[in-house]
């Protein structure tokens, strides 16, 4: 079907509230096992690095196929993609629930993070084929942006209410009735849309190149942080760079692209895609850090840790609410650039956090961490989906999602595995006398894992155990703090630099993509 110009009716209004839908389940999957994670430990014993591949592999599928799936999906079809991947995620949720083992958890998960892929190219591109007036357009990206937010949100939250009284499995089954409402609505409420431009034969070598980069890259990141060097992780993160290298001269050479390299050259494209992975990278990886403090350090339980977490949401409410009354009248890159800076303060605030510090000291910190990411957030979806060519939205959309997504993955997996560096280093030979064995290794390899060993050892020696492991575990956190802090100003800078040529007023986007379009060409 060929896009049509004009405003948008009552159909595409309904239609925006079935692409909402998937929009909120997978927001809500990168936080609804935050709480699970104590479940986890106890039911499956997954080891540290194991457990850190149940939280982000997810992630890393997901960021690994975008790009695929979004040219993927200009060709053979938005909707039928998004079908596709509807039908999948029920599969996968239903794998993931039932899952007997850490590795099958695994698999499930990344099953998952697959047919996600195949689903959020589709939301934004539909978006923007099915919005044309630039001021309606702007209020339904306003809505997927803040529904993307509120699912990250609630996540935890749903988490929490669900592992109150049912089996860790639980938080998956809460995608499955969503997920099976958008694929009876979405043929009926749905248009169809595909990229007539492009013909040619699909970029299988490139799909292979995108997939192949990631994941050796990560692997070797994790592994290295958390149990120290060895040969294999040693290698496998030149590997990945080699790949990546790869993957970007095939997009050069090839006919038909997965992706093309010409929709960097728009600084607005390019500045606002630098912009979200910075800030993703951030905030996500140091979402699980909390989400353990309030639980396992706090001794919380789900619920309750999960409701004290919706506290630093009014700290977002204020930044988004600020950026929009500010964004016409302000230019773009001093509210990126001091909504980092205010990121930053956050972390500063993190490194003072101690195992027995006040509630409200974490509480603020993390709201104020969220307020600076989350706000710069707010003013680049639309950037990011304007600047591109309508015919390449789909993989517009996927490389700007693919950058979030790895910019989330590789927060969770860098801040996480510096936390769970510090963490093991710290109870390396600090155990208390009588931890051993079997014992002594669970507690080195998760906060989690000490809680458990803690709960079956006799008076004294239980009670040394959680103190030593909660003190190792702010250590680490206060580490991941510092790294966070170092990112958040950098990106600061960064975001000032790729932005300073927008005014307060931008002109539409579009503009920009024909110059540099011509520019490509010439």
């Amino acid at each position: 079907m060929t896009a049509t110009t004009g405003r948008a009716g009552r159909r595409e209004w309904i239609g925006l509230a079935v692409l909402l839908l998937p929009t909120l389940v997978l927001a809500m999957d990168m936080g609804v096992l935050f709480f699970a994670v104590p479940f986890i430990s106890t039911t499956l014993a997954p080891s540290g690095t194991q457990q850190l591949w149940i939280m982000d592999v997810y992630s890393f599928l997901l960021a690994g196929l975008l790009i695929t799936m979004g040219s993927l999906g200009d060709r053979i079809g938005r909707r039928r993609l998004l079908m596709i991947g509807t039908a999948g995620f029920i599969g996968a949720s239903l794998l993931a629930a039932r899952a007997d083992t850490a590795g099958q958890l695994i698999a499930a998960r990344a099953l998952l993070g697959a047919a996600g892929a195949t689903v959020m190219p589709s939301t934004l591109a539909l978006i923007r084929n099915m919005f044309h007036d630039p001021k309606q357009r702007q209020i339904a990206l306003g809505a997927w942006g803040g529904v993307l937010t509120a699912g990250a949100t609630l996540g935890p939250v749903a988490g929490g209410l669900l592992l109150d009284h049912f089996w860790w499995g639980s938080v998956f089954l809460v995608a499955v009735p969503v997920m099976a409402l958008v694929l009876l609505t979405a043929p009926v409420l749905l248009p169809e849309y595909r990229s007539t431009a492009r013909t040619g034969r699909f970029d299988l070598p490139g799909a292979a190149l995108s997939m192949a980069a990631i994941l050796p890259l990560v692997y070797g990141v994790k592994t290295l942080a958390v149990d120290g060097w060895s040969p294999l992780p040693a290698l496998a993160v030149p590997a990945g760079l080699l790949l990546a290298a790869a993957f970007v001269r095939r997009q050069r050479t090839a006919a038909d692209p997965l992706i093309d390299l010409g929709l960097f050259r728009i600084r607005t494209f390019s500045g606002a895609i630098s912009v979200n992975t910075i800030a993703m990278f951030a905030m996500m990886g140091f979402s699980l850090f909390t989400s353990q403090y309030l639980q396992l350090v706090k001794g919380m339980s789900p619920l309750t840790a999960s409701l004290w977490s919706l506290v630093p949401s009014v700290g977002v409410g204020v930044a988004v609410g600020t950026s929009s009354a500010l964004a016409g009248k302000v230019r773009p890159a001093a509210l990126m650039g001091g909504g980092f800076l205010v990121g930053a303060a956050g972390f500063a605030l993190m490194t003072q956090v101690g195992a027995h510090s006040p509630l409200a000291l974490v509480l603020v910190a993390a709201g104020v961490l969220a307020a600076g990411t989350v706000g710069t957030m707010t003013m680049t979806a639309e950037m990011v989906v304007s600047a591109a060519p309508a015919e390449q939205a789909g993989a517009a959309s996927a490389t700007s999602e693919t950058a979030v997504e790895l910019g989330s993955s590789l927060g969770i997996a860098l801040l996480g595995a510096a936390g769970a560096a510090v963490y093991r280093h710290q109870l390396d030979g600090a155990l208390p006398v009588g931890v051993d064995g079997e014992a002594a290794r669970a507690a080195q390899d998760t906060l989690g894992g000490a809680v458990t060993v803690a709960g079956h050892l006799p008076g004294r020696i239980g009670t040394d155990l959680l103190e030593t492991a909660r003190a190792a575990f702010t250590d680490g956190l206060h580490v991941a703090a510092v790294v966070g802090l170092v990112f958040a100003l950098g990106a600061a800078l960064l975001a000032y630099r790729l932005m300073r040529h927008l005014p307060a007023a931008a002109p539409a986007p579009e503009a920009e993509a024909e110059a540099a379009a011509e520019a490509v060409t010439v």
